[in-house]
């Protein structure tokens, strides 16, 4: 399926779930505490994203300092930014997707999905396309005096 109806049919079904389930637990608990609970989920997400959003931009800098390439720190930000947004759309099923962009080990195996399914088969020299080199060719600087 191209990417393109994957997202159609995403932003078609994804508004239905939503306001199915927001109808469901409003009939449940009643419209206030419904609302009352959107809005508690939207706030403990925004803290908890500031949260991990900080912890991931340190791990992010000491890997700089360090002389290492952050690959996963690189991918993992744009994961946070995805569940921020996701977390401050009113519903239920949006804050579930969201929440689990905040847990470090599942945006650990979507970080790792990512990199190995879609990132490492870039063009070459992507930064996380493993290459293999020619062990004979030693790597050095020249300078003639």
């Amino acid at each position: 399926m191209k990417i393109m109806h994957a997202l159609f049919l995403t932003f078609l079904i994804v508004p239905f779930v939503e306001i199915y389930l927001l109808l469901q637990v409003g009939s449940v608990i009643g419209t206030f505490p419904t609302v009352l609970l959107v809005v508690l989920t939207a706030t403990l997400g925004a803290w908890l994203l500031r949260q991990q959003g900080f912890a991931t931009w340190n791990r992010f800098q000491n890997g700089l300092r360090q002389g290492e390439i952050p690959a996963y720190e690189m991918v993992e930000g744009p994961v946070l930014l995805v569940g921020g947004a996701l977390l401050l759309t009113p519903g239920f099923f949006t804050d579930l997707c969201g929440f689990a962009c905040l847990i470090p080990a599942v945006r650990r195996k979507i970080a790792d999905y990512l990199i190995e399914r879609h990132l490492s088969t870039t063009q070459a020299g992507s930064i996380f396309r493993h290459t293999t080199r020619d062990r004979s060719v030693i790597d050095g600087e020249y300078e003639k005096h």
